[in-house]
């Protein structure tokens, strides 16, 4: 018997799944970024002499 663990599909899946997990949320983090880039472009400037209120 051999003194080195038996290499199986486990460890190669594990490393896969944190490969893309760790991709998925570099996206989500970039959409998120790109959608609040845009969502202030569309806003208008405030005036410069705005009204005061209460």
């Amino acid at each position: 018997m051999s003194d080195k663990p038996d290499k199986t599909w486990t460890g190669k899946a594990a490393l896969a799944g944190a490969a893309i997990g760790s991709a998925a949320l570099a996206a989500a983090l970039l959409y998120a970024s790109r959608r609040k880039e845009r969502a202030q472009k569309r806003l208008p400037p405030p005036p410069a002499d705005a009204p005061e209120t209460d």
